[in-house]
């Protein structure tokens, strides 16, 4: 995927600034992919010199104007041909597993501190992604549709990639969990 695919999927749920746009990055769309405020800010407007999206002047008080992007027909299209066309499987590359593997060859135990960083960077990442889901999905709060209400189509999806984030990250710490009882049974020096 190009960060003009996730660029323009969050302009399509709701249009916005560059600075927003990185500011959505940084809550939701960027736990699946990953950009700058300066990659944002270099595609958008490569994105905006293509024709894709369009870009309208936004006056503020007590502060410069901004711009707002929306996603013109040709990014509506250049999305929809993406999404028709068929992707890899993603392989996983994953530097933890390596040095795991590698511990065989130096202490195994070494590796704990740093396999249970890991396993806390994945709780804390699972708590966020559980009070997301609770503030936007499930909880009092979260505006339940009525029980005969049409499905909402960008409403569901959201919440089910959310989902599939939630998932990993208890797979994630019950890998990381299986590493850490592995380690333990090596002393140092092993």
């Amino acid at each position: 995927m190009a960060l003009e695919h996730a660029i323009l999927v969050s302009l399509l749920e709701k249009p916005g600034s560059g600075y927003e746009l990185a500011r959505r990055f940084e809550r939701s769309i960027g736990y699946f992919w990953t950009a700058t405020h300066q990659q944002i800010y270099r595609v958008l407007k490569r994105m905006e010199n293509d024709g894709w999206v369009e870009a309208r002047d936004v006056p503020q008080r007590g502060r410069p104007d901004k711009k707002e992007y929306s996603v013109a027909d040709l990014g509506r299209a250049a999305l929809s041909s993406w999404l028709h066309d068929p992707i890899e499987p993603e392989s996983v590359r994953h530097d933890l597993a390596v040095k795991i593997r590698g511990a065989a060859f130096d202490d195994p135990a070494a590796l704990i501190r740093e396999v249970e960083r890991h396993r806390q960077a994945h709780r804390d990442r699972l708590a966020h992604y559980l009070a997301g889901e609770e503030r936007d999905f499930t909880g009092p709060e979260a505006g339940a549709a009525a029980p005969k209400a049409p499905p909402d189509a960008e409403r569901e999806l959201q919440h089910v990639v959310l989902r599939g984030g939630i998932a990993y990250e208890r797979m994630m710490i019950g890998w990381l969990d299986d590493v850490l009882a592995t380690l333990a049974r090596f002393g140092p020096g092993h």
